[in-house]
């Protein structure tokens, strides 16, 4: 898929910001876009699985971020290396679609459509009810994502994200 047309790397938050916790990975994405971080593009979408792979589509380097519920303690951060493992669906089951992140990798790894890297942060939600705003420990982790995503786009990719199936809580 390498070509002239390629980008480099995209990161994209997901979620919703009126589902509490659920606004995580959107949160991010503002949060690095209100830092003008230059040498990444960023998009903010819902999670549905078919808009997931149309937006990463033309990208070398793809970094999801979004909420999840696995039963870790809240704001515990979870990083994935899609490409080398599949991604487990029930991280993903608040997603109001039914075809959502771990689908949408699955669904493109079988079309063998993957950006040649891929990595995906899933932070520990604690309340996924109606309203807005991040509770105090997912408001951490938002935090320590985009620290650490900051560093690796201005550090021309040097900066470890963090080793596969590392969970920090």
């Amino acid at each position: 898929m390498d070509g002239p047309l390629m980008k480099d790397i995209l990161i994209v938050g997901i979620g919703n910001i009126f589902r509490r916790d659920d606004g995580a990975g959107i949160e991010v994405v503002r949060r690095l876009a209100a830092r003008d971080l230059e040498g990444a593009e960023l998009k903010e979408e819902s999670g549905e699985g078919a808009s997931l792979m149309e937006a990463w589509r033309g990208y070398r380097s793809v970094i999801l971020v979004d909420a999840v519920s696995s039963g870790f303690p809240a704001g515990a951060l979870h990083f994935l290396n899609p490409l080398e493992k599949k991604v487990p669906s029930e991280f993903f089951h608040y997603s109001t679609h039914a075809f959502s992140v771990a689908e949408s990798v699955e669904m493109a790894r079988a079309l063998e459509i993957l950006p040649e890297r891929m990595w995906i942060y899933g932070i520990e939600g604690k309340d996924f009810g109606s309203g807005e705003g991040l509770t105090a420990e997912v408001e951490r982790s938002v935090r320590e994502v985009v620290r650490i995503l900051e560093e690796f786009v201005t550090s021309n990719r040097s900066h470890n994200l963090l080793v596969e199936g590392d969970v920090h809580a």
